[in-house]
């Protein structure tokens, strides 16, 4: 294989819906350049880009799969991603590590809640885009419909290129009008006939070229003054005008195929392989440091590796994007996120399976290599005397959670290797051995990405695996101030033991001053601020412990074992058992005697003063409130409204966003469990949500009390 300059090199994100096609036009791509000789289907389980087990079990996409193929001079590299909402880690990092995106729009569902998501991934990165209306050979297919809709949410940006002639199993051309050609297929034909446009199609060809044109000269001044002087543009200009539009993101071609059956595959090769920009024609990606990292073949390498798969018989294959230099086989680097040296004993081209060796990838190219000894995804190798590190790539937050635990106990340490594995491969997996809950907490995208999961641990690793609801990491905390004291006093022969602590404990928000004088049961208790530490909890919120013993009747000696004793209750908060946060604790007084006092004494007598006044505090817990974000189309917003309030949902506004309607609100996180299933059930799989975290609020009443029941009944049986 030659090595391709960075002007020689296209590389694209192959994008859209789920059931849009891509897979099946992948294989016609690969079939059109010669790299594979017969074409595989879906339902025969021989595609070169889903070649998982669990992707050939489930019938659909769940990695993003490299296809590189060279193609008229050019190395194309296709990135083939997962149409589904539940694996779009694949679709962010692709589209961060092309220049450009090809989205396939099922000529039969037109716009779909999909399309409208990873178009907002496109849109944030200001990708050029080419778009493509695929299955014209099925029944149901609706070019103008789709047209109508795409038109409605990005206006005119939308200009075709290509209009079919028939639909179904009447379809058997397309007019393309930058060519100024009728592509026609006969029955069973293998290639179309090219044709001049009949006259029954010319009105319209000549209104689609109109658009066209007019289009491409207003992408730059000298086509549109030569549009005015001459009134028309050669196609190499109109090519040159659409390109310049797709780069400002201004102009989105739209062209149609049918993937399944090869009809204008060729042509849209073609087209992407004049038009697509290369690595030097986009805005230099920005390093860590925010410095720009132009594709200079010349200059020293940096590698980012934006992708890990381990697959059978080879172990781990690891993807990367050379950002500049040209790297070659034996080169030695040096990992700059974890410090470690690495030699690239053989590096390779990809088209799924398929991997050709080569010697040489200069910048913008995107490869792979096998077994290499410490590199993960997100990392960047660099030469010596290089420090480029890439963070980009930003990927979207959990929606769905799980517990979840081996079977048989003693896989647990072999299901935590392999939870990391995976976490490796996709990167909107969270895994979190959760201390507080005492729990393994798995999040990811929704209900299909936690069951790909299960699927890959039992089928893959041999590892049987259940899921459980998890538990919420409520908090505790306190309304009022309440005081308590307490004497550990212990004798049983030889030197005892003996601490007594008095403390008063109040809520605590940030820069709230601390009275001189407290009042308790008509009492008053006068405490003066020696020292105060603030304690920031690792669970978020604050310990501010304060000093204020006089006249020695507690040894400083001891305060710290106090304040061990109080951490220790914060841990396990006296309410629930949940961390405990945003609490001042003053220590005022207390007895020690001069044998029997030491450092568990005052620990023990810390923790158990420190309890007792803190259930006599107006004692609350607090739940975790998410913020979510639903787009919904306008039919099913009140069904969605309605079963977000049966949620304890506080809907916090509403906003039209092409052709969708956005519901924003604040919804407890114990009320979003299920959510993803039944807004898939109420919607037809029609509707999308994001959730973030933001802040923790008080539980009503009557939830906090069967929380206490429930706490007290688990006290009981352990």
């Amino acid at each position: 294989m030659k090595v391709y300059k960075t002007n020689e090199i296209k590389n694209i994100a192959l994008i859209g819906n789920s059931g849009s096609g891509k897979t099946t036009l992948a294989e016609a791509m690969l079939f059109e350049c010669g790299l594979i000789k017969r074409r595989g289907t879906i339902d025969g389980k021989n595609t070169v880009s889903d070649y998982f087990p669990v992707e050939k079990d489930y019938g659909y996409s769940v990695f993003s799969t490299l296809l590189s193929y060279e193609w008229k001079d050019k190395m194309m590299n296709f990135i083939d991603c997962p149409g589904s909402d539940d694996f779009v880690g694949g679709v962010v990092s692709a589209l961060n590590v092309t220049d450009m995106a090809l989205m396939l729009i099922d000529a039969t569902s037109g716009v779909e809640v999909g399309t409208i998501n990873q178009f907002r991934y496109v849109d944030e990165l200001r990708k050029p885009i080419v778009l493509l209306v695929n299955q014209m050979d099925h029944e149901k297919a609706d070019y103008d419909n789709t047209l109508s809709s795409l038109k409605d949410l990005y206006g005119s940006k939308i200009v075709p290129v290509q209009y079919p002639v028939g639909s179904g199993n009447t379809f058997n051309g397309i007019v393309d009008v930058l060519k100024q050609k009728l592509y026609k297929w006969e029955p069973g034909a293998t290639a179309p006939e090219v044709l001049d446009i009949p006259e029954s199609e010319k009105k319209k060809a000549d209104e689609y070229y109109q658009a066209l044109l007019e289009a491409a000269a207003e992408n730059d001044e000298g086509l549109m003054e030569k549009y005015f002087d001459q009134g028309t543009l050669t196609e190499e200009e109109m090519r040159d005008g659409i390109q310049k539009g797709m780069l400002s993101h201004t102009l989105f071609p739209l062209f149609c195929a049918s993937a399944e059956k090869n009809m204008a595959v060729h042509r849209i090769m073609n087209f992407l392989n004049m038009v697509a920009p290369s690595p030097a024609d986009v805005p230099a990606p920005v390093n860590s440091e925010g410095d720009e990292v132009k594709p200079d073949a010349s200059a020293s390498e940096s590698l980012f590796f934006f992708k890990t798969t381990v697959e059978p018989h080879i172990g781990e294959v690891s993807y990367f994007k050379v950002m500049s230099g040209s790297v070659k086989e034996g080169d030695d680097l040096t990992n700059a996120d974890r410090g470690s040296k690495e030699r690239l004993a053989q590096i390779y081209t990809v088209a799924g399976q398929i991997r050709t060796k080569v010697e040489e990838l200069q910048a913008g190219s995107i490869g792979a290599a096998v077994k290499l000894k410490d590199v993960r995804t997100g990392n960047t190798l660099n030469a010596k005397g290089t420090e480029n590190r890439f963070n980009f790539i930003k990927y979207p937050e959990p929606r769905y959670r799980r517990a979840i635990k081996a079977v048989n106990e003693s896989n647990t340490e072999k299901l935590s290797e392999a939870l990391t594995r995976m976490k490796e491969e996709d990167p909107t997996w969270l895994v979190e051995n959760s201390k507080e809950l005492k729990q393994i907490i798995v999040s990811g995208q929704g209900e299909f990405h936690l069951r790909t999961l299960k699927w890959r641990l039992e089928n893959n690793d041999k590892i049987e695996v259940e899921f459980m609801e998890p538990k919420i990491p409520y908090r505790e905390t306190i309304t009022k101030a309440a005081r308590a004291d307490y004497r550990h006093k212990k004798q049983s022969g030889g030197a005892g033991q003996f601490g007594e602590v008095h403390l008063i404990v109040e809520p605590y928000s940030e820069g709230m001053p601390m009275p001189e004088v407290y009042r308790f049961n008509g009492q008053e208790y006068k405490v003066q601020n020696r020292d105060t530490q603030v304690i920031e909890l690792d669970w978020g919120g604050k310990l501010v412990f304060v000093n204020s013993i006089v006249g020695g009747a507690i040894d400083s000696r001891f305060l710290p074992a106090i304040l061990k004793g109080i951490m220790g209750r914060m841990e396990q908060g006296p309410l629930t058992g949940s961390y405990a946060r945003d609490v001042r604790v003053i220590v005022y007084d207390g007895k020690m005697h001069p044998v029997d006092s030491n450092e568990i004494s005052f620990m023990l007598a810390g923790r158990n003063a420190f309890s007792t006044a803190f259930k006599n505090a107006g004692p609350k817990i607090l739940e975790p409130i998410y913020d979510v974000s639903v787009s919904v189309p306008g039919e099913y917003m009140g069904d969605v409204m309605s079963d977000l309030q049966g949620r304890r949902a506080m809907i916090m506004g509403m906003e039209s966003e092409k052709g969708f309607e956005k519901l924003k609100a604040k919804v407890p996180l114990k009320e979003m469990s299920t959510y993803s299933t039944s807004l898939s059930s109420i919607t037809g799989g029609r509707a999308s949500f994001s959730m973030k975290f933001s802040n923790y609020e008080l539980v009503p009443s009557d939830i906090q009390d069967k929380l206490l029941k429930e706490y007290e009944a688990q006290e009981k049986e352990e």
